[in-house]
């Protein structure tokens, strides 16, 4: 993923809800509508979760030191679990705190019209942000599916933002949907009905992404597909075969590779070095991400039982 794919997806997304954080606490102090508050402080994290992934980003560029010799490419990594922990926290678990008590307590909406004109608004805003995001993963997704592409992505922020954004939209639905039930019907407590199905949502999606970002905060190894291609470049030129193999993402764009080559018999020092410069050279050809290499020419010991 290009890095300004990543950060034009995180710039819409931050200005989009930014407004719609300070419009929707607006309608909330206007209306008192606890699904407007719940989509309040759904935005509000939104909009911290975002600069959140732009400081990721930023920190991660920070060159390797001794106590860091391979860099600070994981710090986006982190970023990325802290906003799945702060959607938790500040989006799901206040809207079901907030849904069960106007559930248990309900109170008359004022002013309903005002609620339904922002949270209008808002859908078009994060339809907006929601299309960037689309259009940016696009790019890179190839033919995987939305689900694999989230499941597989080693560049967090896209995933992040997606989601983040179909949840928006989602809980944009429940709240009209909540605030709309409450005046047709003449009842308030859809409004925390609608409150509740906010907070439900946002913990599903946090959850998925606290899973997703753990994985690849702890290390993950390159995707099947780009595995096979990294063995069949080093097993190529004057390598028989790759004995053994270990590969891990140091970050998004750096790619560890440790592998035991068997070697073509009879060859000198000299042949040797070549022979494993070339089987990099070939590697990174294809495969740009792979940054650190490290190849042990070995004896095939399969051959000899």
């Amino acid at each position: 993923m290009s890095a300004g794919g990543g950060t034009k997806a995180i710039i819409a997304a931050l200005g989009a809800n930014a407004g719609i954080a300070a419009a929707k606490f607006v309608g909330f102090l206007v209306t008192g509508s606890s699904s407007m508050l719940a989509e309040s402080v759904h935005s509000l994290a939104d909009t911290t979760n975002q600069g959140l992934l732009l400081l990721g980003q930023k920190t991660s560029k920070r060159a390797a030191d001794k106590e860091h010799p391979f860099g600070y490419g994981r710090d986006r990594y982190f970023y990325s679990f802290i906003v799945a922990l702060m959607l938790f926290t500040l989006g799901s678990a206040f809207a079901i705190y907030e849904g069960i008590h106007k559930v248990g307590h309900p109170e008359p909406l004022d002013s309903p019209i005002v609620a339904v004109i922002i949270l209008v608004v808002a859908v078009a805003l994060e339809g907006y942000s929601f299309y960037t995001a689309v259009g940016e993963s696009r790019k890179i997704k190839g033919d995987a599916s939305w689900w694999g592409f989230i499941r597989q992505a080693k560049e967090p922020e896209l995933p992040v933002v997606l989601l983040e954004d179909a949840g928006a939209l989602l809980g944009l639905v429940f709240a009209l949907l909540g605030v709309g039930l409450s005046v047709i019907t003449g009842d308030p407590v859809w409004d925390g009905i609608g409150t509740l199905a906010i907070g439900a949502l946002l913990g599903v999606i946090a959850i998925i992404l606290i899973v997703e970002m753990k994985s690849l905060l702890i290390g993950e190894g390159a995707t099947e597909s780009v595995l096979a291609t990294i063995v069949d470049e080093l097993a190529a030129g004057k390598v028989e075969r790759v004995i053994h193999i270990r590969t891990q993402y140091l970050g998004p764009d750096e790619l560890l590779v440790a592998a035991k080559l068997a070697m073509v018999p009879g060859l000198d020092t000299a042949e040797l070095a070549m022979a494993i410069d070339d089987a990099e050279a070939r590697v990174r050809a294809k495969v740009p991400v792979a940054k650190l290499i490290y190849l042990e020419p070995d004896l095939d010991r399969s051959l000899a039982k």
